[in-house]
């Protein structure tokens, strides 16, 4: 599917924060990893970049061994300035990535893990009722059943189950 930079931007988005923050993920899937690594980089990096222009701007003043300079700092901003732009695009660049994973279809051996575990979450749903899943997590479930699965769509199998599975462990103490 054709998308728009700024839909893969918002798709990315939405794919980093219904994938589930669980470590034991990172044995069963590769994908734990970027999403982790993408998390990072949009939370620290533009505070990192502002950190890199205002250093490069002070040690280039010479405020450091105490003979600053404005010359000195205005001579170095564009170099900082590159930096600093660099460091900010690099969330934009993990969003953009993750939406484009999130837009690929799973691989066939992917494809029919995805489709087992739809149908066991919807038996288990059914067999426990009330008790183990909710209607909502139920309507949730039925709604993931698609031809051709996609990455976002394993994201919110994954965010369901292990959301049910929290709240049923929250129950049972």
């Amino acid at each position: 599917m054709k998308m728009s930079v700024i839909e893969l931007i918002k798709l990315g988005q939405k794919y980093l924060k219904l994938w589930p923050e669980k470590p034991e993920l990172a044995h069963y899937f590769a994908d734990y990893k970027a999403v982790q690594a993408s998390r990072f980089v949009c939370k620290y990096f533009p505070a990192l970049a502002i950190f890199t222009v205002i250093m490069q701007l002070y040690i280039a003043s010479g405020l450091v061994m105490g003979q600053g300079s404005v010359e000195a700092a205005l001579a170095a901003l564009p170099q900082a300035l590159f930096y600093g732009l660099f460091l900010l695009t690099m969330p934009i660049q993990a969003l953009v990535i993750s939406g484009v994973k999130a837009d690929k279809l799973l691989p066939p051996s992917l494809a029919s893990w995805y489709r087992s575990g739809i149908e066991k979450a919807k038996q288990q749903g059914q067999t426990d009722g009330e008790q183990k899943f909710n209607r909502q997590a139920l309507e949730s479930i039925s709604k993931l059943a698609v031809y051709k699965p996609r990455y976002i769509d394993l994201a919110k199998l994954l965010q369901i189950t292990f959301y049910t599975a929290s709240i049923q462990n929250q129950r049972d103490r």
